[in-house]
């Protein structure tokens, strides 16, 4: 701007009129350069904001690592390898029994969860301050959980760190506090002990984000571990984690539960108490989120719904419903009355998810459960209102988007005008897609199909195997399957029951899908290179019956160990 004035100084006369067309030119300048300075000036502030939470969770890392390194040298009789094969309620039983001690236990976690974070990236910070807790968990003895390390997904809050969901603009605003979900799990003697990674936003099944990095599966560093808990995946499956907590608003428990070979369980929303956790679509109430649990087994999971569904909970959070556990529902053994649908229409299983839900099918009615085909179909708005909130383009401002969501957000960079051209076309066909699903009417239509049946709960497919990266940008549109149970609120979890085969994957070759489009296209890319990944089913029940979809997970669970014998 001061070049362009000396070089027009003898234009300027100040005693005459003004050269409007100086002044003016003069003017865009500098506004053009001020901007030009606050952009940069914006994207060194969000630089040094990344830096600083790199340098945190590093320092953490290094001072967890001199903790575990200290530990062995004074305690070398610990058995790490038996601590780590033992299942949650067996851990637990040597815990409360004295066979284990939570040091041992605490420490060998650690350990392990350092190993599995070096190779797949899954970890956000390590929580020095469970090291404290530790000194005094023998107070907590009488829980559920006594001395049984925990992970949390990054969402959730714990006091002194933040929870980012992987944008920059929810960085340096530490949590004042724990989480209802932290404070109920240290009183049951729990020690959460770590964050894990999620996808920038939350609102992607990929797991990575420009804060820290990209994570990857435990099965095959290729694959992507799934989202949006797909940080507490990749850890429990990489077996640095007995037991994990994570957040579910279209399928973000049990995708990256499918995907890296775990249980994962989506309860009812509202079961589980959401108040202190973070998120990036306050606000939009169409579809729920749920919190829940992910472990390697039901059982684990069923301990941990236990555990956290107690009066603490309940005075903590009365919007919470005062329900407990109810074990006889989950020990119950008698037979179940089970819908089954293969495809929904929309999207076609892959070969692997076929054969699948076929083998469960089988062993289920051997072992003499009854199973139908209910009438059921798929609310596709749901996808809409879930990955469209209002201010999801406002939250990505002020540095990088993530390469796994740069596909998903591209509606939100194209020109007004534009928008409003296909706002226009769009508006006649949404709107009779509304009429015709409303929300609740397609709940009442889905409950009264269940209520003709007379079932008891619904098998289903489970989107997998786990996907190439960069591929759940490109393929929302896949979600059918888990985003249908948070739209109508049902509880739903995941059971691994079987490994992508050489047959399947030759299969695959030849899969058209249900209409032979690009995205049938796309789908058949991302599952492509699977042998040997593993490949769940699905298990869902009606709202507030979170246990009986729990038993009926045992149940499919049991069947195939026992197959396996």
């Amino acid at each position: 701007v001061e070049s362009f004035l000396m070089d027009n100084f003898d234009q300027v006369n100040f005693g005459a009129e003004p050269n409007w067309t100086v002044i003016l030119t003069a003017t865009a300048c500098g506004t053009g350069a001020l901007m030009l300075f606050l952009n940069w000036f914006g994207h060194k502030q969000s630089w040094k904001k990344i830096q600083r939470a790199k340098a945190r969770k590093e320092t953490s890392l290094q001072r967890a690592e001199l903790a575990v390194l200290q530990f062995n040298e004074s305690h070398p009789e610990t058995d790490t390898s038996l601590i780590l094969s033992l299942s949650l309620a067996e851990l637990s039983k040597q815990l409360k029994g004295g066979t284990l001690t939570p040091e041992a236990v605490f420490h060998s976690y650690v350990e392990k969860t350092l190993e599995v974070n070096r190779r797949l990236n899954c970890c956000t910070e390590v929580l020095l301050e469970s090291w404290d807790q530790l000194e005094d968990i023998g107070s907590h003895k009488d829980g559920l959980l006594y001395g049984v390390p925990v992970s949390i997904k990054d969402n959730i809050g714990y006091k002194g760190h933040d929870s980012t969901c992987g944008v920059i603009c929810k960085l340096d605003l530490p949590a004042t506090g724990d989480s209802v979900l932290v404070e109920v799990l240290k009183r049951q003697g729990a020690i959460p002990f770590v964050k894990t990674n999620v996808p920038q936003s939350l609102l992607s099944y990929d797991c990575g984000n420009p804060i820290y990095g990209l994570t990857l599966n435990p099965h095959n560093p290729q694959k992507t571990p799934g989202g949006s808990s797909g940080g507490e995946g990749a850890l429990i499956g990489g077996g640095g984690s007995v037991l994990g907590m994570g957040s579910d608003i279209g399928g973000s428990i049990r995708i990256p539960s499918s995907f890296c070979g775990i249980c994962g369980f989506k309860p009812t929303a509202n079961r589980l108490s959401s108040r202190g956790a973070s998120s990036c679509s306050r606000g939009q109430k169409s579809v729920l989120s749920s919190f829940g649990p992910m472990a390697r087994d039901v059982d684990g999971l069923a301990l941990c719904m236990q555990a956290l569904l107690c009066d603490h909970m309940f005075r903590l959070d009365p919007t919470v419903p005062p329900i407990p556990f109810n074990q006889q529902v989950y020990q119950h053994s008698k037979p179940l009355r089970i819908g089954y649908y293969e495809n929904d229409g929309y999207a076609m299983p892959s070969p692997s998810m076929g054969r699948a839900l076929r083998e469960t099918k089988a062993l289920l009615e051997s072992a003499g459960h009854t199973v139908s085909n209910p009438q059921l179909q798929t609310d596709l708005l749901c996808l809409q209102k879930v990955f469209t909130p209002l201010d999801f383009f406002h939250i990505l401002k002020g540095g990088p988007v993530d390469p796994s969501l740069r596909v998903q957000i591209i509606p939100y960079g194209l020109p007004r005008t534009v928008k409003k051209i296909l706002s226009i076309l769009i508006k006649p066909i949404v709107s009779a897609l509304q009429f015709c699903l409303c929300s609740k009417d397609y709940m009442h239509e889905v409950m009264a199909e269940w209520r003709r049946c007379e079932l008891d709960v619904l098998l289903c497919p489970m989107m997998g195997p786990a996907y190439n990266h960069n591929y759940p940008g490109k393929l929302t549109s896949a979600l059918s399957y888990t985003i249908m149970y948070n739209l109508l609120n049902f509880p739903a979890g995941v059971v691994p029951v079987s490994t992508v085969t050489a047959e399947d994957e030759e299969e695959l070759r030849h899969y058209k899908g249900n209409y032979g489009d690009l995205w049938d296209k796309l789908y058949r890319k991302a599952v492509t290179g699977g042998e040997g990944l593993p490949v769940a089913v699905q298990c869902v029940a009606l709202p507030w019956q979170d246990e009986l979809c729990l038993r009926f997970m045992r149940e499919v669970e049991r069947l195939f160990r026992e197959m396996k014998k």
